[in-house]
């Protein structure tokens, strides 16, 4: 089999050697097959190159929903081969979300992918009542991170979706994260509850909400991992910070799944960690009826490759346990 950037140009196979944590994701989802995906709006060059190297790939096998001249103009632009890929017209970036919901609904589509349009455009028409892609889970949001000198892959919930959870939503938060973690083979899932300090502090109600969530973890209502918390970010993800503040857990100096106390502390800590540590962050929304792929045009584009592999698998996963239904 040809390995997973045999069709890629020299600079996207550059860009994906410099990432080991997601050339093994890539590698991975390659083998995994390329889920149809419902791309919302691909209208600008950073939406739509982002589907056609994940396609070259074999990450996704998108299907282009939007206004169809546009789409063949910006292709014609930069110089990139659609002539393979499928399109839907629609007239304006609310349609477009519209109808790549409706494909998800109809079963032509595994995933969908952000394009052009304004995030607040697709997950509109993902959680409408009667025709989105809801499910008994809450949609969350998880980055991926792939940061230097960090051995392991790290996922920071939520950073994009829940602004102010509530601990019954945290439940479901973490819960994603626990399962996307499991997915990815991380095999021990050790979660840090965040917060600013390692103790209980009724001062400070994020403490009490990890308080919360280790017992809740501890009576089987959150599985398939580790709990540990509060801790503050240097003593979830740093031996020595653990070891100076006597914290003896699995989980503390050695986190592969970071919850955050709210959307704000969340985006500022990934973006923090893009901009100011170098790292890359592929993002994933959980808790729909199938993974949602969220890019944006400040993403690189081993980041953007990473988000359709992380959904690649998911889909295969999910594509495993249909099967064993049935069977």
């Amino acid at each position: 089999m040809d390995s997973p950037t045999a069709a890629t140009t020299p600079t996207v196979q550059a860009d994906i050697a410099r990432h080991k944590k997601y050339q093994r994701l890539i590698a991975a989802a390659h083998q995994a097959g390329p889920p149809p995906t419902a791309v919302a709006h691909p209208c600008d060059l950073s939406a739509l190159e982002g589907a056609v190297d994940a396609a070259r790939l074999g990450l996704i096998a998108p299907i282009l929903v939007g206004p169809e001249a546009r789409i063949r103009a910006m292709a014609d632009q930069a110089g990139l081969d659609i002539g393979t890929l499928p399109i839907i017209d629609t007239p304006h970036s609310v349609a477009s979300a519209q109808r790549a919901v409706e494909l998800v609904r109809e079963g032509k589509a595994e995933a969908l992918m952000k394009g052009s349009l304004h995030t607040d455009e697709l997950m509109g028409a993902v959680v409408k009542t009667d025709t989105g892609l809801r499910t008994a889970r809450r949609l969350s949001h998880c980055f991926v991170m792939d940061i230097p000198g960090h051995d392991d892959p790290l996922i920071i919930t939520d950073a994009a979706v829940n602004i102010a959870p509530t601990l019954a939503e945290k439940v479901d938060i973490v819960q994603n994260a626990i399962d996307l973690a499991l997915i990815l083979g991380f095999g021990d899932v050790r979660v840090a509850i965040l917060s600013a300090v390692e103790t209980v502090n009724p001062k400070i109600p994020s403490t009490i909400e990890a308080a919360a969530l280790c017992k809740m973890a501890e009576r089987g209502q959150i599985t398939g991992a580790i709990l540990d918390g509060p801790l503050a970010l240097d003593n979830a993800i740093s031996p020595q910070a653990a070891t100076i503040k006597h914290l003896t857990s699995p989980v503390a100096g050695h986190a592969n799944v970071i919850l955050v106390p709210d959307l704000e502390a969340g985006n500022m800590l990934a973006k923090s960690l893009t901009f100011l540590a170098g790292a890359d962050a592929a993002g994933i929304v959980l808790g729909a009826r199938v993974p949602i792929i969220l890019t944006s045009r400040a993403d690189s584009v081993p980041a953007r490759l990473a988000s359709c592999a992380v959904a690649a698998l998911i889909a295969r996963h999910r594509r495993t346990l249909s099967a064993k239904a049935v069977g």
